[in-house]
This record gives structure tokens, sequence and C-alpha cells, in this order.
């Protein structure tokens, strides 16, 4: 029994040693933590990437290379890059990045250059690419109009050049964007008159347009006035053709009493109280009032 617990105390204290041996870089056991990586080489040839927690490896013929597994973050200088419309800006930004195959990064970056190396090569990627993507663009594209699509361009060519060197590229994002000094004040004149300009354009195609619709109404409004006029035509004349047609069946029917009605009709359209007329009592005109019977 005590021969039992003493080999478990040996292998427990064995365990710990090689435990802390592997914190050191000794021993088989390779001790990783959670924002590391560790490539590991036989005789100085990168064989495979160790995972966060314990590994083994083959004590003095392995050795291991750490390296961040954690998004990193770099800070560019500021550079003056002209715009598509000959505009000067001063731009500076940064990168968000990480270590995404460490032995793809090991091949490029070989120990001696290390990080600097990788974040000289990660600072000039991205200048070029902010340079190239916003000389394609106009001063008010950058700063406003389609910045956000702008950044996505320079983000997704720069994480493409550098994944080849186990480099992953999050995010390339533009700190500040500023006219160089001296310059504000013909940059925002030629922005003024740029905007007068649209102004213009704007307000002329604005009354043309009104025109193009002003003529358009005055043309409808003809077609349904000439439309209305030709039905109203219509049905006066259907109107006068019915009246014809009622007074010839009446003035068949009883021709007397048709002329009496038409003789009444001319009398009522022709006096009225102010109305002076000089005639001889004989007059056709008067034949009905002569044959009229008064009332007793």
């Amino acid at each position: 029994m005590r021969r039992l617990l003493l080999g478990l105390l040996l292998l427990a204290a064995l365990a710990t040693g090689l435990v802390a041996a592997g914190n050191f870089g000794l021993g088989p056991v390779v001790i990783t933590r959670e924002d590391q990586q560790k490539v590991i080489l036989f005789l100085s040839r990168a064989q495979r990437v160790t995972s966060p927690g314990a590994s083994l490896r083959w004590p003095f013929l392995e050795t291991e290379l750490p390296y961040e597994r954690r998004w990193l973050y770099l800070n560019t200088k500021a550079d003056t890059i002209p715009t598509g419309d000959g505009e000067q800006l001063t731009v500076d930004n940064y990168a968000i990045w990480r270590i995404q195959d460490a032995i793809a990064f090991r091949r490029t970056f070989p120990e001696g250059m290390g990080m600097q190396a990788a974040e000289t090569a990660i600072d000039r990627a991205v200048r070029d690419d902010v340079r190239e993507v916003l000389g394609r663009h106009t001063l008010e594209q950058v700063l406003d109009a389609q910045r956000a699509e702008i950044m996505r361009e320079i983000t997704q060519r720069t994480r493409a050049k550098l994944e080849a060197f186990g480099i992953e590229i999050a995010d390339v994002r533009i700190n500040r964007t500023e006219l160089p000094p001296g310059t504000e004040g013909s940059v925002y004149a030629r922005m003024k008159t740029e905007r007068e300009r649209l102004g213009r354009k704007s307000r002329a195609e604005g009354e043309e347009r009104a025109r193009r619709i002003r003529a358009e109404a005055d043309r409808d409004a003809r077609v349904i006035v000439a439309n209305a006029e030709r039905d109203a035509e219509i049905a006066r004349g259907l109107g006068d053709a019915e009246a014809a047609r009622i007074y010839g069946e009446a003035y068949a029917t009883d021709p007397d009493f048709y002329e009496f009605m038409r003789s009444l009709e001319a009398y009522r359209k022709s006096i009225d109280e102010k109305t002076t007329l000089v005639l001889s009592p004989e007059a056709e005109f008067f034949r009905f009032f002569e044959s009229a019977t008064p009332r007793k």
C-alpha cells in the first residue's frame, strides 16, 4: 500500500514537473495559452501548430516557437493622398489583423524579422490600397457619399493581398481625413462653385419639366374641351331633331292648335312689361287676340 501511494506521489510530482517544464519550453509537454499558438519545429523545420492547452513533442528534437493568436491593432502614420477630382487629403488609418496561418507567417517572416516585419508589410499594403482606391473617388464620395463602400473595398483588397503571408485582415478603417493646411479656402470655394452649378442645373431641369407638364396639360385641356363641345353639338342636334319631330307630329294632329301654341310662344318671347309695339290692329301678329272670346 505504501509503495502504491509512493508511486502515485512520484507520478504526480513527475506530471507537475513536466507541466512546469512545458511552461518554460522544456520537456515533452507543450503548454499553449488561450491567446497563443505555437509552431513545433523539427530540426528547425515547421511541422505543426498547437492549439490552446497541452500537447506533446519530442524533447531535444522538437522546439516550439510562440505566436500571438489574438486580434491585433495596427495604426498607420498620416499620409497625403490625391482624390479622383484632384483634391489632396491627409489620411491616417488603422487595421485589425491576426496571424491566421502561423507556418506561412513564419515562412514569410523568419525569426529575427518577426512581428515588426509583418507590421511593416501590413502598413505598406494598407497604404497602397488606400491610395489606389481613394484615387478613383471624389472628395465628396470619400467624405460622405461612398465612405462605407470605399472602406469595404480597401479591406477586401488588403485581405486578399496578405492572405498568402498567413495574415488575416478583419477590417481597415480611416481614422482621420483632413485637408492639408492652407488649402481649405480654395477647396471650399470650389465646392461652393460646384454646388451653385448643380443648383442652376437642377433649377433649369425643373423649369424645363414644368414647361413640358404645362404644355401637356394645355393640350389635354384643349382636347377635352373640343370633345365636350362636339358632344354638346351632337346632343343639341339630336334635341332639335327630336323637337322638330314632336312639332311635326303635333302639327299633323291639330294644325290650328299647333299654330295657336306657336303664336303664344312668340308672344311670350317678344313681349314683356317693358315692350312697346306700334302695329296695326289688323296685323297678322294679333289675330288670335281678335278671335279670343272674353270671359263674362
